[in-house]
């Protein structure tokens, strides 16, 4: 990993990875990501330090049509009559069953299977209160240096699914406590090693909520110590309904049905983020080190040129993960001959 103004910065080559994401959540998940040739890093399902209670009952996700909302699940054609399109997602899901300790079992597992070591990236997409984040930074710090490859902490401050927890990244106060939590670790704690992290965002839609990010990042110290910013996360309160056309009333998922959206219609919203972000972070000396890994609505090599030319260091991808499996990365990486 290479340095800039002394905070570590990620390197993803290719610049193509999965974000957190229900297909990233076991080990043999994580395994088949590591191995794909496709993909520079891998990113694991946002995890906690006890594990999430994931109640297959409520915590769901479908695959749907963002024209005629169809789903191929449904029984009878969807309403435009042609074929479904399932290139967005909705889900209800929170965070992953499975607690940090263990994906660090497996980050182990899979580093003992390598015949030397690599410079593949493993991002920990964590998620927790100030000081469950700071203990999360501490635990893969420290374990950092037993595997062959390196680590990095994403801080998942933007899932919309959490009752009564509104996503942190919209609020400048929460954005400073986890920043202020961290700050002993990274600053003045030598018997830990220094970790590259970032800041997972939800999607961002007016100017003030760009403002508030980036006030908080220029506050976090000199430079700032963020080494990347994901984004974006799903859009909340969002509803697909139920039947072959879509009319019925009753949503899709369990309960009210509201959940976050991803996909094709994300796509736009995501790339105005990168954008902003990245001619935001690049006018400041003390953030234009910052990268960018730009997710939302991915699915083939002209959304991967997109988001690339609208700023993103490294791509992620997640809908089209579920939809297509790993080949998808190895159709973006065909198309681009390698040549990222």
């Amino acid at each position: 990993m290479s340095m800039s103004h002394s905070v570590p910065r990620i390197s993803i080559s290719p610049p193509l990875l999965n974000s957190a994401c229900p297909w990233a959540t076991t080990l043999e998940d994580l395994k088949a990501l590591f191995h794909c040739s496709s993909t520079g890093a891998i990113t694991i399902r946002t995890s906690l330090l006890k594990g999430f209670q994931h109640d297959p009952d409520i915590h769901q996700y479908t695959f749907f049509d963002p024209v005629t909302h169809a789903t191929s699940t449904e029984s009878g054609p969807p309403a435009s009559g042609g074929p479904v399109q399932e290139t967005a997602s909705l889900n209800t899901l929170g965070y992953s069953p499975i607690p940090l300790e263990t994906y660090l079992s497996y980050i182990s597992e899979i580093s003992s299977e390598l015949s030397a070591p690599t410079n593949k990236l493993v991002i920990i997409s964590v998620t927790g209160a100030p000081d469950e984040v700071a203990e999360c930074y501490r635990l893969i710090a420290e374990h950092s240096l037993k595997v062959n490859m390196p680590l990095a902490m994403e801080v998942n401050l933007s899932c919309p699914n959490i009752p009564n927890a509104p996503p942190p990244a919209y609020s400048g106060a929460a954005l400073w406590r986890y920043l202020n939590a961290l700050q002993p670790l990274i600053g003045s704690a030598p018997e830990v090693p220094r970790l590259p992290f970032g800041l997972k965002t939800p999607p961002y839609t007016y100017a003030d909520q760009f403002k508030t990010l980036m006030s908080a990042l220029e506050c976090g110290g000199t430079p700032c110590p963020v080494s990347f910013v994901t984004a974006t996360n799903t859009l909340g309160s969002c509803l697909v309904l139920a039947g072959p056309d879509c009319s019925s009333g009753a949503p899709r998922l369990p309960g009210l049905g509201i959940g976050g959206m991803a996909g094709a219609p994300l796509h736009p919203l995501a790339l105005g983020n990168v954008a902003t972000l990245r001619r935001m972070l690049d006018q400041s000396e003390m953030t234009k080190h910052v990268d960018i890994i730009g997710i939302g609505g991915v699915e083939d090599y002209s959304g991967y040129r997109r988001m690339r030319g609208a700023g993103a260091t490294a791509v992620g991808l997640a809908t089209a993960l579920g939809r297509k499996g790993l080949k998808v990365f190895e159709e973006i990486g065909a198309r681009s001959n390698h040549s990222y």
